[in-house]
């Protein structure tokens, strides 16, 4: 009997990781064997049945089918894991906490078949639980059909074998919880949230542009806006005057939230001054079931996309190398979440017309202008691969034709493009509207990613800086002529969407492009 009640101290103790638990995972020691209130009772297997569990039906074979939670503190220390999961995002009631509570509350009354249900009730939860913190509660592949992740399934059995066996909570609970440092940074995003007040502010409403030293009276709720978020800190003056103080504030309100930090409040910066702290919160928790969605673990070399941010950043042994800023696939094009690995390096890529632009934007403006095409560079070749001229192209059989763009500096992919394997035929490319990396928002692409100053990534990526010099590059690049290089240097990709996370204890926020995040809530809390 001793054994299986040690046992479950450990399992009770697995959902506990976070620095600002209850219990000290660190510290934490098997109960006394004494701490028992009963003993361990034998059930028949086919009350797992109503449960649907395979996890829970492989835990319990393991212990012969007889129950485990006769410890009083190792249920309470679950029940209080459970009660507590709203740090982490979750949602007791996804746990039944209530009912789990009011047994616990008449246990001491409880019959045998009772206690075994209250058993298989506590267990089959906390599973749900340590699965929620590992994976996630939602399947992304279920809800977007461009995310293409790979989440493993967690072996709950060998996790809470491996605690009995090693006597080692701490390091048991790191299989179940993120380890990135983006999701430690939004559980400290949340707990700041929490922090503060009831919002009571009132909505920004304002149609024009407010500069420094205008008088609005839209000001007078941006200034209680800036206060309540602690971007403003005296409250002194609330007038409609649009004083230096709080130019100062509305810049350091814009930089927290990606914006363009210029001081002067237009639309943007009123959007976002209008979320309120539920929907902040809510933006931070859908952000942390995105990371249980995510790689465990990082490779030693990757490149990192924030779509929303408009970032890449090149991470080598744990150190940013390189950053570069992005134009990402607009809203009815977007951009894919993937993991891949970088294969090769194409300069001066050709380009072969996809079928959603040839569709949406090549074929009407044929059809308008035979000559559309080939003022942009762009041939048109049979399938024999033969050049078509533009006055014998057969509008009726628009795609029994290959449309594809020659080399060079106005090519669509620019001078350079980096492939990797995916289902999207996505990759990072170039561009010949080198411009648009001035805007703010650079959700402007047709689904790639391009790159600002991209040969410089494409160097770093061929990790021979002798061979391939600015000036070797420059000159491959001035023949026009494609070539092919592999990438030797493992790198993976990770293209991934978070718009919330925190900064030296500061709320940071970025702008839901794809518009995914109350979604996202609302599904979680379904």
């Amino acid at each position: 009997m001793n054994k299986y009640c040690l046992f479950i101290v450990l399992l009770a103790l697995l959902s506990c990781g976070k620095k600002d638990s209850i219990i000290n995972l660190d510290t934490f020691k098997i109960s006394d064997s004494n701490d028992k209130e009963g003993e361990i009772i034998e059930f028949d297997s086919i009350l797992i049945s109503p449960f649907k569990s395979r996890s829970l039906a492989d835990f319990y074979s393991s212990k012969n089918n007889q129950t485990v939670w006769q410890s009083e503190k190792n249920r309470k220390t679950i029940l209080e894991t459970i009660k507590n999961c709203e740090s982490e995002g979750l949602n007791p009631s996804d746990y039944t906490i209530s009912k789990l509570l009011g047994l616990e509350k008449k246990f001491t009354e409880l019959d045998e078949d009772e206690q075994v249900n209250y058993d298989l009730l506590l267990t089959y939860n906390f599973q749900k639980y340590l699965t929620h913190l590992h994976n996630g509660k939602l399947n992304p592949k279920k809800l977007y059909p461009n995310w293409d992740l790979h989440i493993e399934e967690l072996d709950t059995k060998a996790i809470l074998n491996n605690a009995l066996e090693k006597d080692s909570l701490a390091g048991e609970i790191k299989k179940c919880q993120p380890r990135a440092l983006t999701y430690g940074k939004l559980i400290k995003a949340l707990s700041l949230i929490n922090e503060f007040p009831e919002d009571k502010t009132e909505p920004v409403v304002s149609d024009e542009k407010i500069e420094p030293d205008a008088t609005n009276p839209a000001v007078i709720n941006i200034k209680k806006k800036l206060l309540y978020w602690k971007d403003l800190e005296s409250n002194d003056s609330i007038t409609s005057h649009y004083d230096t103080e709080t130019v100062e504030a509305v810049k350091k309100f814009q930089t927290r939230h990606g914006l363009i930090s210029d001081g002067i409040i237009g639309k943007s910066t009123v959007t976002a001054l209008n979320f309120t702290k539920e929907e902040r919160k809510h933006q931070i928790i859908a952000n942390l079931e995105r990371w249980r969605w995510y790689a465990k673990s990082f490779a030693q070399n990757y490149v990192l996309i924030n779509i929303p941010n408009y970032s890449l950043n090149v991470i080598e042994d744990q150190n940013i190398t390189m950053s570069k800023r992005i134009v990402v696939g607009k809203s009815k094009r977007k951009t894919p979440v993937l993991t891949s690995i970088l294969q090769t390096v194409v300069f001066n890529p050709t380009w072969t017309v996809p079928p959603t632009i040839l569709k949406e934007d090549l074929i009407p403006e044929m059809m308008q202008n035979r000559n559309a095409l080939k003022n942009k560079g762009i041939g048109i070749y049979d399938s024999k691969n033969n050049e078509v001229d533009p006055a014998k192209w057969d509008p009726n059989r628009p795609r029994g034709y290959r449309y594809v763009q020659k080399p060079g500096y106005y090519n669509a992919l620019g001078v350079v493009k980096i492939n990797f394997p995916n289902k999207y035929s996505v990759y990072l490319h170039d561009t010949n509207h080198r411009n648009l990396f001035e805007r703010n928002n650079r959700s402007l692409s047709s689904g790639c990613v391009r790159i600002e100053n991209p040969l410089e990534f494409a160097q770093l990526l061929l990790d021979n800086p002798k061979k391939y010099s600015m000036e070797k590059i420059d000159s491959i690049v001035a023949t026009k002529t494609t070539l092919f290089l592999g990438i030797k240097k493992r790198y993976a990709i990770y293209q991934w969407y978070w718009t919330a996370w925190s900064e030296d204890n500061e709320l940071i926020f970025r702008t839901d492009i794809y518009n995914l995040d109350a979604d996202l809530y609302t599904q979680l809390r379904k």
